[in-house]
């Protein structure tokens, strides 16, 4: 079997090292891919900092990739070698990306277009899928909206507001470009006023200035429309803006969150849902609308209805990671890190 290099964490909580490992084979329905580009996501160094999801060590972390198919197995037909396709990994070593091949599920990867690098593609599969799942699952995994990339369900919440916290972070980005694609209308985010620009060519039709207290979010709401929201994504899903979102919400509203529920015990009302997403197509709850999503992802990206985020990229390949993961932890804003694994081993 040949090897590979690959970042690892070396044992709970410890500390991160280049080691070698083999390259996994693709089983029946998969592909190994050759990883160009991997993007670094707020979990990964929470896993190394607080050990979850991890039964493996030592663990190769990472959990969004872009490369090339080199090997496919039995009964693939949709992807072929030499193809250029982006997934989302998981958390266990066969299908991790901080490391030069990984291997996937051929109905959870999707093709390049022409339009977009490796390092763009690679910003997408998760926070696409956190944002995808929440709102278009089937409950208890989403808040079961009819989904915009099947047939005739593009704009059909037209004139329905929608409320995104966080509209500048990695996954509110998403969620901005799938309401708009949703005819969500006015679609209302708090933001930096510096990226209104950006959040305004994704879609957002109103920023709301992120500084401006949260207990007035409900009043800036109303400022803008006076339709019941009944859809609100907290992407950032602190418990102060758990709270405002949830305030913002009419009776009979959801509320998507994407860490646990911290809304005060003294607001909940059965008038309204909060729903906590988990944010990846590999799970076998979400593999249905993930397929679904995966078949469409090309048509959406080359037409630019689906765009990535903003990359800046690290120096060092996969070495280069555990700065990135520091530079992720003390906070960025509206840009994906990636990383090459491919370079400088």
């Amino acid at each position: 079997m040949s090897t590979q290099k690959a970042l690892v964490v070396l044992e709970p909580k410890g500390a991160f090292a280049v080691q070698d490992r083999d390259i996994q084979e693709p089983g029946a329905g998969e592909v190994l891919v050759e990883l160009r580009a991997t993007a670094l996501n707020p979990v990964d160094w929470k896993i190394q900092a607080f050990d979850f999801f991890i039964t493996e060590y030592p663990a190769v972390l990472g959990t969004d990739g872009a490369g090339v198919v080199v090997k496919v197995g039995a009964g693939v037909t949709n992807v072929a070698v030499g193809d250029k396709v982006l997934f989302q990994g998981y958390f266990d070593n066969r299908r991790a990306t901080f490391q030069q091949y990984a291997v996937v599920a051929s109905e959870i990867v999707a093709k390049i277009p022409p339009n977009l690098s490796f390092e763009e593609a690679s910003t997408i599969p998760l926070t696409l899928a956190t944002a995808a799942l929440a709102l278009y699952s089937p409950k208890p995994q989403g808040i079961a909206l009819a989904a915009p990339w099947e047939a005739g369900n593009r704009g059909k919440y037209a004139g329905e507001p929608i409320v995104v916290i966080g509209g500048s972070s990695s996954v509110g980005q998403q969620v901005i470009q799938f309401a708009r694609l949703s005819g969500f209308s006015p679609i209302i985010t708090t933001a930096s006023p510096s990226n209104s620009a950006l959040l305004k060519s994704l879609g957002a039709t109103h920023i709301i200035d992120r500084s401006a207290p949260l207990s007035e979010l409900p009043a800036a709401v109303q400022a803008i429309t006076s339709a019941p929201v009944k859809v609100a994504y907290d992407a950032i899903s602190a418990p102060d803006t758990q709270n405002a979102a949830y305030d913002v919400l009419a009776p009979g509203g959801k509320l998507v969150i994407v860490l646990a529920q911290a809304v005060d015990a003294g607001r909940l009302t059965p008038q309204k849902e909060v729903v906590h997403v988990f944010g990846s197509v590999q799970a076998p709850d979400n593999r249905k609308v993930g397929a679904s999503l995966y078949a469409a992802l090309p048509g959406l990206l080359a037409s630019g209805e689906i765009k990535p985020n903003k990359v800046e990229v690290l120096p060092g390949g996969l070495a280069g990671i555990p700065a990135g993961l520091e530079k992720l932890r003390a906070g960025v804003s509206a840009l994906k890190l990636v990383a090459r694994p491919q370079e400088n081993l």
